[in-house]
């Protein structure tokens, strides 16, 4: 690929906003990227700076922007005012870093360098991990020279945007492909059932409240039959062991697990939220859920995410207001006593999965600036 009239590789420019959600695609398409030679520079915020030394880009570069956080005058006079100044400030880096072009995986972050690329005519495209699409990204599309969904069927009613829109899939990371690999493994009768339990990278203090009373409801014999991994805030994660310990439930909890992957992997049923990389890294990996989405969000993406996985029959969609302890309790004590139906859940899933997101993804970075080089 010929983009320069130099020798020197082409850089890309990714834009995200400073989340895992955000940056996890991005850097999986990092990644696929630096494998075709092409080099990779990061434009995201100061809560992304914690992934410094793991991001695989050339350097990270921090651009002021700002969420909507009001709508009131004042409020939109700020974020406005913020989100002018970061672009003026991504003007600049874009004449240092001259990339082929620049790719934008939402949030606020991505507007400023997004916006900023097509005033100076570089090429430019955006990735949708929801299947609805979120407000920054809404903000760029009409403007962008290529969308990437992650879900089918997300722009079928705005035919102006579909017509430049690619389902490439949700790009996940290493670990998660290599879990992938990974069969589910049948629960037998009167064996182990594996739970895992999370709710993003922060943790869920309602997946703390629920899950353990809900596992206490359980009858004795399937109760000894469990193994739970759960995920859970520092200052829950007491309560919740001692919950387990009274039922005499086998439970690892901690804030944090660095081999999330894995622990799905070896999971019979997983209960979780349903952000964008939950549901990619559940189809990838091929495991059965039950989902509680994040209610009272602006654009109900998570409650979208669940249901392609409910209406492929991988996942169970529950409403937070009826994630109670008794209603879950019936639904383990349910699932459990039919493997056969997490067994289809389970290849449901993997029926959603794209293990080759990020390669898709790439292929439609490279194939945008080579319609600019011609």
């Amino acid at each position: 690929m010929s983009t320069h009239a130099t020798h020197d590789p082409p850089v890309v420019l990714l834009a995200a906003g400073g989340t895992g959600g955000h940056l996890f695609p991005a850097e999986a398409l990092a990644a696929a990227l630096g494998r075709r030679g092409i080099v990779v520079d990061l434009a995201t915020d100061e809560r992304a700076e914690r992934y410094g030394m793991t991001f695989p880009a050339r350097r990270i570069h921090i651009v002021t922007s700002a969420t909507v956080r009001g709508r009131d005058p004042v409020s939109l006079a700020r974020t406005a005012a913020l989100l002018g100044f970061g672009t003026l400030q991504a003007l600049r880096l874009l004449g240092r870093v001259a990339p082929s072009a620049v790719v934008g995986f939402g949030g606020y972050p991505t507007v400023p360098p997004v916006l900023a690329a097509t005033l100076r005519k570089i090429p430019t495209l955006i990735h949708e991990q929801n299947a609805v699409m979120g407000r920054a990204n809404r903000l760029l599309a009409g403007r962008v020279k290529a969308i990437a969904t992650s879900f089918a069927g997300v722009l079928d009613r705005e035919p102006g945007l579909a017509a430049k829109a690619t389902r490439t899939g949700n790009p996940v990371r290493p670990a998660v492909i290599a879990a992938a690999t990974a069969s589910y493994a049948v629960p037998q009768p009167g064996g182990p059932i594996h739970l895992v339990v999370f709710g993003g990278s922060q943790g869920a203090r309602v997946m703390s409240d629920i899950v353990p009373p809900a596992i206490e409801r359980l009858d004795p014999h399937l109760q000894s039959r469990l193994s739970v991994v759960q995920q859970a805030r520092e200052e829950d994660v007491g309560r919740v062991k001692d919950i387990y310990a009274r039922a005499k439930v086998a439970a690892e909890v901690a804030p944090f697990f660095t081999d999330l992957p894995a622990r799905i992997a070896a999971g019979h049923l997983i209960v979780a939220r349903s952000g964008a990389s939950t549901v990619a890294e559940l189809a990838a990996i091929g495991r059965p859920a039950i989902l509680v989405p994040l209610p009272h969000a602006l654009d109900q993406d998570q409650s979208a995410n669940a249901g392609v996985l409910e209406t492929a029959g991988a996942a169970m969609r529950l409403r937070q207001d009826d994630f109670t302890p008794a209603r879950l309790a019936a639904e383990i004590s349910a699932l459990a006593s039919a493997p056969e139906k997490l067994v289809a859940m389970a290849a449901a899933a993997r029926s959603q999965g794209a293990i080759d997101a990020a390669e898709r993804l790439a292929d439609l970075v490279v194939a945008t600036i080579e319609r600019k080089a011609r």
